[in-house]
Order: C-alpha cells, then sequence, then structure tokens
C-alpha cells in the first residue's frame, strides 16, 4: 500500500474538511518543512515524516486540534495552540464587527455620535502608568459644534465646511463615502499606489489612524478595514497581549509601523489599538523626543444622542 492511499483511507468516514481547517493543515506543514529546511538541520525532508505530518495534520483538523511533528516522527498534540495566521485573525475581527454593528442605530444629521475611550500610557522604562477615560460627541454631518476629548483635554471644534475634507474623517458624514469593498479601501490607504514595503507600511498607518479617533464606522466600513489589513504583505501575529483592562488578546502589527491592532483572543472582538510614543521637552533651538511610552487605546461605549452632554442610554 503506498502512502497517499494511507491518507486517503484515513479521511474514510470523516466529514469534508471545511477551507479554514484544511487551511490550517496546510500551514502546519509548511510550518514543519520550513523547520526542516532550516540550514542546521538536513538538505531534505524525509518522504515518511511528510506523510506522518500530513497525516496527522489532517486528523488534528477533523478534530479540532493542532499537531507539531518532532524531530523522532512523532505527532504531538497541541489542541491549545493556535493555528491561524495573522490574515485569518483580521477575517474573523471583520466578520465579528459586522454582526455586532447590525444592531447600531443609523444617526441623522442632526444628532452627535457618542465615543468613551479609556486610555493608558506606560513609561518604557518604568514609572507611573497614566490613564484616561475620554468622551466625545461629534457632529454626525458636521455642520454643528463638536465637542471632544484628548488625553482628558478638551476641545470645543467649530462646525466643519461642506467642502473640508481632513483625513481620516470623524463625522459619520465623511466615514459614509469611505469605501467598504476591502480592495477599494486598500487602494485608497495606498494612494492608488501599487504595493511595496514602505507603501504597504504606510497603507497599515492610514489604517491605524481611521481606527485611532473618536469615531463611529458606519455599516460595514471596520470589517472593510480589517479585510483590506489583511491584504497587506508583512501583517504578522503576536499571541501574547493584554489590552488596557488586562483582557488577553491577540495582536496584528506591521514590521515598518508603530501600531499595534488588539483583539479578542476568544472572540475576536476589537479591543483596541496600542502604540508606541514619546513626549517632547523642549531644549536650546527647539524640541527633542523625550520619554518613551506605550499608549493603549480601548473603546468602551459608542451610540447615538442628540445633543452634547447626553450619554446613551445602557
Amino acid at each position: 500500500m503506498d502512502d497517499l492511499t494511507r491518507v486517503r483511507q484515513m479521511e474514510t468516514g470523516t466529514p469534508p474538511l471545511t477551507h479554514e481547517a484544511r487551511s490550517a493543515a496546510r500551514l502546519r506543514l509548511r510550518n514543519a518543512i520550513s523547520e526542516e529546511k532550516r540550514p542546521h538541520r538536513c538538505a531534505a525532508l524525509s518522504r515518511r515524516l511528510v506523510l506522518r505530518v500530513a497525516v496527522a495534520a489532517t486528523v488534528a483538523a477533523v478534530a479540532g486540534t493542532a499537531v507539531v511533528a518532532t524531530r523522532g516522527g512523532e505527532a504531538r498534540d497541541t489542541s491549545r495552540m493556535t493555528t491561524l495566521s495573522a490574515a485569518q485573525v483580521l477575517h474573523r475581527a471583520a466578520d465579528r464587527s459586522r454582526s455586532d454593528s447590525a444592531g447600531l442605530p443609523i444617526p441623522r444629521d442632526d444628532q452627535y455620535l457618542y465615543t468613551r475611550t479609556f486610555i493608558t500610557q506606560k513609561p518604557l522604562e518604568g514609572g507611573k502608568t497614566k490613564t484616561w477615560t475620554d468622551e466625545s460627541w461629534l457632529s454626525v454631518d458636521g455642520s454643528k459644534p463638536s465637542k471632544r476629548q484628548e488625553h482628558g483635554k478638551i476641545h470645543n471644534d467649530p462646525p466643519r465646511g461642506k467642502h473640508e475634507w481632513m483625513w481620516p474623517p470623524t463625522a459619520y458624514a465623511g466615514l459614509k463615502k469611505l469605501p467598504t469593498d476591502p480592495d477599494k479601501l486598500l487602494e485608497l490607504f495606498r494612494h492608488g499606489s501599487k504595493s511595496t514595503p514602505e507603501n504597504d507600511a504606510s497603507a497599515f498607518f492610514q489604517a491605524c489612524l481611521l481606527m485611532k479617533g473618536p469615531r463611529v464606522m458606519p455599516p460595514g466600513l471596520q470589517a472593510a478595514a480589517f479585510e483590506a489589513l489583511a491584504e497587506i504583505p508583512g501583517v504578522r501575529l503576536d499571541h501574547n497581549q493584554v489590552d488596557v483592562l488586562g483582557r488577553p488578546g491577540i495582536a496584528i502589527s506591521h514590521p515598518k509601523a508603530a501600531f499595534t491592532f488588539v483583539f479578542d483572543r476568544e472572540t475576536y472582538d476589537y479591543l483596541g489599538l496600542r502604540t508606541k510614543g514619546s513626549g517632547l521637552k523642549r531644549v536650546k533651538g527647539g524640541w527633542e523626543q523625550d520619554s518613551w511610552y506605550f499608549e493603549t487605546r480601548s473603546l468602551e461605549d459608542l451610540g447615538v444622542v442628540d445633543r452634547i452632554g447626553q450619554r446613551p442610554q445602557s
């Protein structure tokens, strides 16, 4: 009996693999092959090890567990190990966002978008962590004055003109004009330019800016942003992240960007945005960077209200 026949027989009587399970199994196999092909290991992966990894990966995908091939060729159960890629996490976060946004009210132009954001700044070299709870009331169409907080400071913004444009928009009317097609949104993030390492890093940064400010997304926009991020080469996954409220999460980052998206490890809810920043100190002839810190933002509440100062009902 040949090896491929053995693999086929193992699948007999089991339900067909889902696309997600098959992708995860392929990912584990590729990782095992890459590990075996490193210079410090033997030059070629043995045919028998490939078979054992493939068989174990298939069985694990059906059972909902993960396996790792050891040097001895045996499969080791690691059911708690996640095998999702950064792109898969972002697509799950997009699905979650679409589900959550389905119940949000569509605001009228004369209303206000309310947001409450929890912010922490933790110094890299030790010291006291600063915290803020910022509230904002943004005019839906920008025709009325808005009130927002940034690190506890209150800003009273005047109405915006009809032809005034800013990136990223904060007014709902401006956000509604952004595409909810991921490919078109990614093209906007890249400013119409082709994919290059520099343009990809810039696109990741533009997506971060869209998520950073106090804004309520129209249906489908946040999900499209996550799916656009999934198409950017170089996005990476970090399994060991904790948001500002201590919730365990997984993070998506880019090697050339200072921002990191944090998602709930179990539900894939978007928990917030983490960035590395610094303060400024005055020196002779100007300013220079000082006191580096990690800042994390978590959107705690959002809704639609009729006036500044009003908060959504629980």
